[in-house]
């Protein structure tokens, strides 16, 4: 046994297209996406989400959205030509997905289908994702904004998700605001209060945490990892997924093929595009709040002036970028 084999339960979910398709409207060709592919399957990396399966006719489509927000498994199918070790993944939001449009697993392209919700919408969270169950589907719960629930609000959710066929629960820290002690905490509560299920944990780098509080949840036992290559996700971004390939003591993973893919394409991406730790996005995250009023601020002329930005968000009144 090594010092580090507390974390070779793990595994990793690759959320670039989909969390990253947050930062340039999923704009990313089908090339960027095969070359993620086989570099993350070169990788040994377990899961890659390859977008959100939400139905357009539920959410209102622009039309200027990549492929990547409406997953079409005909489209995937030509994207995807030959599955190999790395699942495909897909998230959907409750109240935002067509159950028509979600294909039966052994007709499907996808493996895993992860519902997002707050903690509210809990039971319809459940429903949602007892059908992909039963259609063959690794199926996860993920609560957003876990900083934000009541504690009374949380056990209940809880207590439903614990009664239910779902494989995963998913700590999600949504506005980047948590720290390990934070982390701990929750991991442990859900443990306590889920003993049959796996939990996975979503995080983001506002305070610079994202890795920290990843590898705290890990070494408590915490299975699937998410993270993105290069960090790439909305604003401050996420865990990125070349270093928990560094640092988790999987002896199947391999550093150097995300490092091609690095070099490759997400060095002229991050020219176009930005995402990672900002100072507004640190700000919101120190206090709770969710990034959208950073990334409008970061949208204005003002995009620099953050001690302006720290006063609005600082007034009673608070700021949300409109």
């Amino acid at each position: 046994m090594t010092v580090h084999s507390k974390t070779n339960h793990c595994k990793i979910v690759d959320c670039t297209i989909r969390d990253g398709g947050l930062v340039n409207n999923w704009d990313f060709s089908v090339e960027f996406v095969q070359d993620l592919y086989e570099s993350l399957n070169a990788a040994g990396v377990e899961y890659m989400e390859i977008g959100y399966k939400n139905s357009p006719k539920l959410l209102k489509s622009e039309g200027t959205e990549g492929p990547w927000r409406f997953l079409d498994d005909d489209f995937l199918r030509t994207v995807i030509k030959e599955k190999k070790h790395t699942k495909l993944s897909a998230l959907v939001d409750v109240g935002r997905v067509d159950e028509a449009d979600v294909l039966m697993r052994s007709d499907s392209m996808l493996d895993l289908i992860r519902v997002a919700c707050y903690a509210r919408d809990t039971a319809k969270a459940i429903e949602l994702a007892t059908l992909f169950h039963e259609r063959g589907y690794e199926t996860t719960i993920n609560i957003m904004a876990l900083s934000g629930v009541m504690d009374n609000e949380l056990n209940e959710a809880l207590a439903m998700i614990n009664e239910s066929p779902i494989d995963v629960v998913y700590i999600v820290d949504s506005f980047g605001s948590l720290d390990p002690d934070d982390m701990r905490f929750l991991v442990e509560k859900f443990q306590r209060t889920l003993k049959n299920k796996r939990l996975g944990v979503h995080t983001h780098n506002n305070l610079q945490l994202a890795f920290a509080n990843t590898l705290t949840a890990a070494q408590l036992g915490v299975e699937l990892l998410d993270a993105s290559v290069y960090g790439m996700g909305r604003a401050a971004g996420n865990t990125p997924t070349e270093l928990l390939l560094a640092k988790l003591t999987r002896p199947e993973y391999s550093l150097r093929p995300v490092l091609g893919m690095i070099e490759k394409h997400m060095l002229k991406l991050r020219e176009k595009e930005e995402w990672g730790y900002l100072i507004p996005d640190m700000v919101t995250g120190t206090l709770d709040e969710h990034p959208r009023s950073a990334m409008a601020w970061r949208a204005s002329e003002k995009r620099d002036q953050f001690t302006d930005f720290y006063d609005k968000m600082t007034t009673p009144e608070v700021f949300h970028g409109k």
